[in-house]
C-alpha cells in the first residue's frame, strides 16, 4: 500500500463524480486528476449502470486508462451510486495498492430498507455489499461542514487533513467539486461512455 505523503504539495488524486437522468441506463462518471495545490493535470470518463453492478470494474477501468502511476490517492463521490450500483472501497484499495475515500453529506439510517423495496427478487446479494462498506465516520471540516468517509487504506486522521486541504468552502473537496461539474455537463451535452 502507498501512504498518503500529505507533505507534498505536488500529491495527485484521482476524484470521481457521476451524473444521471431518472430514466438513464447508465451514469456518467468523470474522472479528475488533481493536484493538492489545485492544478489539474488529466481527465477520465467511464460509466456505470443504473441499478447494475458494475461500478467498482468502471472505477478500475477508469484508473487504468489513465496509465498515471503518480496517483496517490482516490477520492469517490459516493459508495452507492447510480441508484444502489455499490462501489467495493476494499477491492479498488487492495487493487490499486492507494488509499481510497468515499465521501457522502448527509446522515441517514442506511438503505437496506430501500435495497429490499427496489430489489424485491434479489435483495439479498444487494444487502451483502452495502453491509460489508461498515460504517461511516463523521468529519468535522475547517469549513465547519460535515462530511461522512468511509475509507480503506489510511487513517481517519490522513483524511481528515486531506480533505481539509482539499475543501475551499462548503463540504464539497475541489477535486469532487469539478469532477461533478463535468458529469453534468457531459449529460446536458448528451455524450454517454
Amino acid at each position: 500500500m502507498r501512504p498518503l505523503h500529505l507533505e507534498k504539495k505536488g500529491l495527485r488524486g484521482l476524484a470521481i463524480a457521476e451524473s444521471f437522468r431518472q430514466n438513464s441506463r447508465k451514469s456518467i462518471l468523470a474522472g479528475i486528476v488533481m493536484r493538492r495545490d489545485f492544478v489539474i493535470d488529466g481527465f477520465v470518463f467511464g460509466s456505470a449502470t443504473i441499478d447494475g453492478d458494475d461500478a467498482t470494474d468502471s472505477i478500475l477501468q477508469m484508473y487504468d486508462d489513465l496509465k498515471r502511476p503518480d496517483i496517490s490517492y482516490l477520492l469517490i463521490s459516493g459508495l452507492i451510486i447510480s441508484l444502489y450500483n455499490i462501489v467495493d472501497i476494499k477491492k479498488i484499495s487492495d487493487s490499486l495498492k492507494i488509499p481510497v475515500i468515499g465521501i457522502t453529506y448527509k446522515e441517514s439510517e442506511g438503505i437496506e430498507n430501500s435495497i429490499k423495496h427496489h430489489f424485491p427478487n434479489s435483495y439479498k446479494s444487494k444487502i451483502k455489499k452495502y453491509q460489508k462498506l461498515g460504517l461511516r465516520k463523521k468529519i468535522t471540516l475547517h469549513t465547519s461542514s460535515v462530511v461522512f468517509v468511509r475509507k480503506e487504506g489510511c487513517v481517519l486522521h490522513d483524511v481528515k487533513f486531506l480533505l481539509n486541504e482539499l475543501t475551499l468552502q462548503g463540504s464539497f473537496p475541489e477535486p469532487l467539486r469539478v469532477a461533478q461539474l463535468l458529469a453534468k455537463s457531459l449529460l446536458q451535452k448528451g455524450l454517454s461512455f
